[in-house]
Formats: C-alpha cells, sequence, structure tokens
C-alpha cells in the first residue's frame, strides 16, 4: 500500500496536498482536481487532460489494429490448413 501522511483540514475545509504527490502528479498551483466519493473514501484525482484523452483513443487504435492484423494472419492459416480437412468443403 502506498505511504500515508494525516493533513489537518483548515476552517473553511482546505487541506494542503504533500509536496512529494503535487510532484508526482504534475500538479500546480491554480491546476483542478477532482474530487469525488469511491464508498467509503474521499479521492482527489488529477482530471484526465484532453490530450491525456485523445492520446488514450490512439493507444487503443492501435491495439485493435495489431489485433485484427494477427486475427487475419490466424484466418488465413487456418484456411488454408482446413483444406487439407477430409471432407470440409467451403
Amino acid at each position: 500500500m502506498a505511504e500515508s501522511e494525516t493533513r489537518k483540514v483548515g476552517d473553511r475545509g482546505q487541506v494542503t496536498l504533500p509536496k512529494r504527490l503535487r510532484e508526482a502528479f504534475d500538479i500546480h498551483g491554480g491546476d483542478e482536481v477532482t474530487i469525488r466519493e469511491a464508498g467509503d473514501k474521499i479521492v482527489i484525482e488529477k482530471p484526465t487532460s484532453r490530450a491525456d484523452l485523445a492520446e488514450g483513443y490512439r493507444r487503443r487504435a492501435e491495439h485493435h489494429r495489431e489485433l485484427a492484423d494477427e486475427m487475419a494472419g490466424s484466418s488465413r492459416e487456418a484456411n488454408a490448413s482446413l483444406g487439407d480437412a477430409p471432407g470440409w468443403e467451403e
């Protein structure tokens, strides 16, 4: 489990994020964070940027292309082998 730190909540509900976490997650003064409930926990996370989202979609599309290419090769091999099966007609 990740290292934890205890922080006091100010009178206005403010909490300072530890410096090591701000640096690790590239969070700077003025940046927005998302705060949500997750069961009995409070989760603070950096929102996904449009650039990050676009990159994720690009990687997913590339992965799908690679799978389609791999499956096409497997399909060609299967079709070639089925011709050798006794009694098999396409």
